[in-house]
């Protein structure tokens, strides 16, 4: 398998984290943890599908996956090629102005957030392209024809910041607090910039931050301790939600 990041130009870098051209010759099932941001996908070869309670069911060769609060299973044919978009944690909404929580728990096909037209002549490009580069400039240039010239909410870029500083632990009347806001508008606004709540993105965050943790080899107690766990069956709990598995099961099929 192979799977290479590509930095967007400097314009997308507000926006977009990076790309990556992701390609197998075999056929593959994985999980994907929730993360973050979305993420968006271009099968240039093969076909996509996503398992769910052993069912599976094919994904348009274009689609963005919005933030999840549990695993997806996904398989991929053999000779699978994929560019994945990974977004900026407020950045798909500078190319889309539909609010973003729209997509909390979705995988849709991208042809039915930028058009069918649109979507077909990328895909097409996309076919006809020989290398890593030519893709990734493609696609650039794609999100560059759609990237809206509106302010970014500096308040909700702060409220990001605030929550990746605490690892996830800050509580969100702590965080109102800060930003001088009241919890109901600014719910309803970073709900519409990130794609989910306060609230769950700090949960989100809080379990990224376990997972490097866990890499480390740290004990479950130290887990958590420094991830500011209540117990650790609310921390056990809270990992099998978000992949399915205890965290000792977790490190056994690492």
């Amino acid at each position: 398998m192979r799977f290479e990041k590509v930095i967007p130009t400097q314009k997308l870098q507000p926006y977009i984290s990076y790309f990556a051209i992701s390609e197998n010759d075999k056929i593959a099932e994985y999980k994907v943890f929730p993360s973050p941001g979305l993420v968006a996908g271009f099968q240039y070869r093969g076909k996509l599908t996503m398992i769910n309670q052993h069912k599976e069911t094919p994904l348009a060769s274009a689609g963005v996956t919005g933030i999840s609060e549990s695993c997806k299973i996904f398989k991929s044919s053999a000779g699978v090629g994929t560019i994945l978009v990974y977004f900026t944690e407020t950045g798909f909404s500078h190319f889309n102005s539909n609010p973003v929580h729209e997509l909390f728990n979705q995988s849709v096909a991208l042809e039915d957030v930028f058009g069918k037209s649109r979507i077909a002549e990328l895909e097409e490009k996309l076919g006809n392209a020989d290398t890593d580069q030519q893709r990734v400039k493609i696609t650039e240039n794609f999100f560059l024809s759609l990237l809206k010239d509106i302010h970014s909410d500096k308040l909700i870029i702060e409220a990001v910041k605030l929550i990746y500083d605490s690892k996830g632990a800050i509580r969100i009347s702590e965080l109102n607090k800060k930003l001088l806001i009241s919890q109901s508008p600014f719910e309803k606004r970073f709900r519409k910039l990130v794609g989910t709540s306060p609230k769950k993105f700090a949960s989100i965050v809080r379990f990224n931050s376990v997972l490097k943790d866990l890499s480390c080899g740290k004990s479950l107690t130290d887990l958590c301790y420094e991830n500011n766990f209540f117990d650790q069956a609310h921390f056990i709990k809270d990992f099998r939600q978000y992949t399915g598995n205890t965290p000792e099961q977790f490190r056994r099929f690492q």
